[in-house]
């Protein structure tokens, strides 16, 4: 394609440094004037930092953003929005007890002076904005009515309504259905006649051949390559995205695993918007092997545990632990004292308690296991617990009674860790283990469940991140859109097929 369209936004040699990181290294970056803008790289490789740069969230380290050929700086959002760069979060930002037009206004609303909110001029803003995206949504209507997709296109209003000629969109389709994505398509498609240039952020392969104009992939904090969508393949894409870098195997040769100590078969589990986040899937975990859950965001990993361990009640589907049969009304608590336990993805929200002491984030889930007489807590046993289980994962604190929000993130993961195993499991599940600690931590964490799984423990776990999912696995499940779209030996396995394989099911 040797004529290319306009460059509206050029950003020239970004550098984002953080303590200890490198996020973004000299990267170059071109949005190309009523076109779809794909950007994709793996989980890391600096996609979200590159928007939040180009959108005012964050101020670059280094290096410069052109907009129309003249050189800008953003120092917050509104500063980027007055220049026409909006973003649409994958995140939806809208308060649902307020309607359609409030929400599009809501921080800018239309009135002059100490006069009252002029309500009836933003609905007929607010109107024209639902006709522009071809929904038929009045603008008195509560969000909280709307389904996903519609409450999708309210976000994206936000953005036109502040005249956004540049729109990021950050992994739009994650929680909509097919015909929502098809709506969203028809939308993408008609901004870009309007001569809006959209950005676009998404792992999912064939959704971005079939909407992107130029690709750009990010690899490693680094610009890897640049191309037109209609000259490349998905093949092309995976090999710009992989690279060549060696995989590192925390596993030893000669593994032996033992009985299923989970089997779970056609787990289906509906959203409110009656989309199905686990699709049907059926799968085994043997005492003392690690098996991997490989899949992008949305793919329904985190659903799937949740209906595992009974925080999710509103599924369908049979679940053995060993022999026993695990009903969909038994509570997580007791499901928990027959040998299953979790450490949840969001540790900071789900998984501690900030103000309280190690010893008390370790020993809370097991505290049944230590009561005298069913009465009374046996202090010298759980010091004698907490003390083991800090030596034993090599925790680093000075006292059990410090609080464990002074604690460094690697360190508090293990605390969650280790509090899951003082409830003696059969199971461990662990999702996004390694989220938010850094790489001496991560492989700490590795160390430590191929440890757990040499003592017969059967792991599961989640990432998102291809070279953790290599490194130790023993089996290698993927999901994609609530679907088991591949279940591979971990000798057998291929990064690329991997990584097609979580693009499916769209």
């Amino acid at each position: 394609m040797s004529d290319k369209p306009e460059v509206v936004l050029r950003a020239q040699g970004i550098t984002m440094m953080y303590p200890g990181t490198l996020a973004l290294d000299n990267v170059n970056y071109n949005v190309y004037r009523g076109k779809v803008n794909v950007i994709i790289g793996e989980n890391g490789a600096g996609k979200s930092t590159l928007m939040n740069v180009l959108a005012g969230v964050q101020q670059p380290t280094a290096g410069e953003i052109l907009l129309n050929g003249e050189r800008v700086s953003f120092g917050n959002t509104r500063e980027a929005a007055a220049k026409g760069i909006g973003m649409v979060h994958q995140e939806l930002n809208l308060s649902e007890n307020l309607n359609v037009a409030e929400n599009i206004f809501l921080g800018r609303e239309q009135q002059t002076g100490l006069w009252p909110i002029n309500q009836a001029e933003q609905e007929r803003v607010a109107a024209e904005l639902m006709a522009r995206l071809d929904q038929p949504i009045s603008p008195r209507e509560l969000v909280s009515n709307l389904k996903v997709g519609q409450q999708q296109m309210i976000e994206i209003a936000k953005a036109l309504a502040e005249r956004a000629d540049i729109l990021i969109l950050d992994e739009p389709t994650s929680a909509l259905s097919k015909n929502e994505v098809d709506v969203l398509f028809r939308v993408i498609r008609e901004l870009t006649r309007q001569g809006v240039s959209i950005i676009y952020i998404s792992h999912r392969l064939e959704e971005l051949m079939a909407i992107g104009d130029y690709i750009t992939i990010l690899r490693d904090g680094r610009f890897q390559a640049e191309a037109v969508v209609g000259e490349i393949d998905v093949p092309w894409i995976v090999r710009e995205m992989l690279g060549g870098d060696p995989v590192t195997t925390f596993l030893k040769p000669g593994r032996q695993f033992g009985l299923p100590v989970l089997q779970a078969d056609h787990i289906t589990c509906v959203n409110d918007a009656g989309h199905p986040v686990v699709n049907d899937v059926t799968f085994t975990v043997r005492a003392g092997e690690i098996v991997g859950i490989y899949g992008l965001m949305g793919a329904g990993r985190t659903e799937l545990f949740e209906c595992l361990l009974g925080t999710e009640k509103n599924y369908l589907g049979k679940i053995w632990l060993g022999d026993l049969p695990i009903s969909t009304g038994m509570s997580t608590a007791n499901r928990i004292k027959l040998g299953m336990t979790l450490v949840p993805e969001d540790r900071k929200k789900s998984g501690i308690f900030p103000a309280s002491s190690v010893a008390v984030n370790l020993t809370i889930s097991s505290l049944w296991r230590r009561l005298q007489n069913g009465i009374s807590i046996m202090r010298r046993d759980e010091e004698r617990v907490v003390a083991s289980t800090i030596g034993n994962l090599s925790i680093k604190v000075s006292s059990p009674d410090v609080e464990i929000q002074a604690l460094s993130g690697g360190n508090q993961q293990k605390v969650v860790i280790g509090r899951s195993l003082l409830t003696d499991p059969k199971l461990l599940l662990l999702d996004e283990p390694t989220r938010g600690i850094d790489v001496g931590a991560k492989a700490d964490v590795f160390e430590m469940m191929v440890a757990l799984s040499e003592q017969g423990i059967g792991i599961l776990f989640s990432t998102s991140d291809l070279k953790e999912i290599m490194a130790v696995s023993d089996r290698i499940l993927v999901m994609s859109n609530g679907k088991l779209t591949a279940n591979v030996e971990r000798q057998s396995a291929q990064e690329s097929a991997l990584v097609t394989a979580s693009a499916k099911g769209f």
